[in-house]
């Protein structure tokens, strides 16, 4: 059966970076599960896997576009040291939960330290990066009713 609209796939992958370092793996997990064409998975790879195959294999790249988007410099703030709890220390790579411009709660990551401000980015971490995947199609299989109605797989 091959991979199309409103097909349930169970895929194994590794993502790595550029320089080839890993950043997840489903390696000694469940395989990622989804319902095609939904897009609750990155385009990129949703492209890619259509038309594939149970035991088919494929290593592709993925762009920010079609990934997690282009880092994005508005997305990023520098706070003065002073807003931060004095009680907490202060981590690069932290996340922080702050007030958006209309009050709405934001979480961002805590980018870089200087001894004038804290820089927090709210970008996803992968947005800007290519990303590269081996992936193997493990399962391809039509969906159940229930799955049809809530767009997604409701069993492993």
């Amino acid at each position: 059966m091959q991979i199309t609209q409103d097909r349930i796939v169970r895929f194994d992958y590794t993502l790595t970076d550029d320089a080839g370092k890993t950043i997840d793996t489903s390696t000694g997990k469940q395989p990622m599960a989804y319902m095609h064409g939904r897009r609750s998975i990155i385009p990129g790879v949703e492209e890619a896997l259509e038309g594939k195959s149970t035991g088919d294999s494929m290593k592709i790249e993925i762009a920010p576009e079609k990934a997690y988007g282009p880092h994005r410099a508005e997305l990023t703030a520098v706070m003065p040291r002073a807003q931060f709890d004095k009680k907490q220390p202060i981590v690069v790579g932290a996340v922080v939960t702050s007030n958006g411009p209309k009050g709405q709660k934001m979480q961002a990551r805590i980018a870089k330290i200087t001894p004038d401000g804290v820089l927090l980015d709210s970008n996803h971490p992968l947005a800007g990066k290519t990303l590269h995947f081996d992936i193997t199609v493990v399962e391809v299989r039509a969906p159940e009713i229930e799955e049809l109605a809530e767009g997604k797989p409701m069993k492993a």
